[in-house]
């Protein structure tokens, strides 16, 4: 992989960038949640330790839903996702805790659900149950959630109406058929949790998504404290752009749109580096995601030209499975080519200064 842009700002080949970036072990920050996030985390684990996963705490459906309903506990489906991904376990654990029952009264229930849910009830708080499920499956790095507050995500449509439940959003967003205009959480500002202040301080990478935009991302950026340690660190800030819009979120979003409503809800400037896909998405996947309104996002790069956020392209697709993802370690090799070529330019944290757009893609 090669990574230069418009400037002739020359990053290096991939396996030369990763051993730059694997020998520096820079603390590395990722925010947002779902599969999207944990995806990176197995490639991250490959190469890096000084890993921190700031995760979303608004979930309400599925199995997540059920347990915060019953337990009256914070959701862990996705915490649990990340926490198995950077797991080191043997096979039969892994096997064992991603296990969802099919039949009688746990139908639908993940057994990793159920585990954190019974390490909550020994612990005293959540955030100890979480930490402990990180020493118990002997994690790389560590999985936090980004606040212990017991929040729910509000959206508000473009029409005025609004809907209260992260599960909630993709129903009404297809039965109005209008865009989500703002995001919230209830209750609002609620205070995050100091370890990942902690960590978000002393990165020296800052990776926000992939992820869904409203419901995995943005919702972090609304706990109080993660914005503003976000905009003063020092470290290289990388949003990494969704390969696919999402029905029922983000239907016709062009990169740029994913990137102004982030701004939007947090800061502008909050990050200056966009990683975007350039890997041609196959035929059968493209026609089998229109029907759910979905397609591969659109870089609009006229909108970028004076946003102070650059673009990179990276042939990020995954050929693995039935399903358009990004590849664990394509991906770890782009944001490793981004951070190497960062120091390579002299900057003490990758690139911290906004610059011209670029759209000269890295090519794998």
């Amino acid at each position: 992989m090669t990574i230069s842009d418009h400037d002739g700002f020359y990053m290096g080949q991939s396996s030369e960038a990763l051993k730059i970036a694997a020998a520096l072990n820079p603390r590395i920050v990722v925010i947002g949640g779902g599969t999207g996030l944990s995806t990176l985390l197995r490639g991250l684990k490959q190469y890096f330790d000084k890993i921190t996963a700031i995760v979303a705490v608004s979930d309400d459906g599925g199995s997540s839903g059920i347990i915060r309903q019953d337990l009256h506990m914070l959701p862990p489906g996705d915490i649990r996702n990340c926490i198995l991904a950077l797991a080191n376990t043997e096979p039969t654990m892994d096997e064992l805790l991603n296990y969802r029952f099919t039949e009688g009264p746990l139908k639908g229930h993940c057994f990793g659900n159920l585990f954190l849910a019974a390490l909550n009830g020994i612990s005293g708080s959540f955030d100890e149950a979480v930490a402990r499920m990180n020493e118990v499956l002997a994690v790389t790095g560590s999985v936090v959630p980004v606040t212990t507050s017991d929040v729910h995500l509000e959206a508000l449509f473009e029409d005025g109406s609004t809907v209260l439940g992260e599960s909630s959003i993709f129903f009404h967003k297809k039965e109005h058929d209008c865009r989500i205009a703002r995001v919230r959480l209830v209750p609002e500002n609620p205070p995050a949790l100091p370890k990942a202040l902690r960590a978000i301080d002393n990165a020296d990478i800052i990776v926000l998504g992939p992820g869904s935009l409203y419901t995995s991302v943005i919702p972090n950026l609304l706990v109080d404290g993660i914005v503003d340690s976000i905009r003063r660190s020092r470290a290289q800030k990388i949003y990494v752009l969704n390969l696919m819009t999402q029905e029922g979120e983000t239907e016709n979003y062009s990169a740029f749109d994913h990137v102004r409503e982030i701004f939007a809800h947090s800061c502008d400037g909050l990050f200056d580096l966009c990683l975007y896909n350039t890997d041609p998405i196959p035929t059968q996947f493209v026609d089998r995601y229109k029907t759910e309104d979905a397609q591969p996002v659109a870089i609009d790069y006229e909108n970028f030209e004076h946003s102070g956020v650059r673009l990179f392209g990276a042939g990020l697709y995954s050929k693995a499975g039935g399903f358009v993802r990004h590849d664990p370690l394509k991906l770890t090799a782009a944001i490793a080519g981004l951070f190497a070529g960062g120091l390579k330019a002299g900057q003490k944290n990758g690139l911290s200064d906004p610059s011209p757009v670029s759209k000269a893609p890295l090519s794998i």
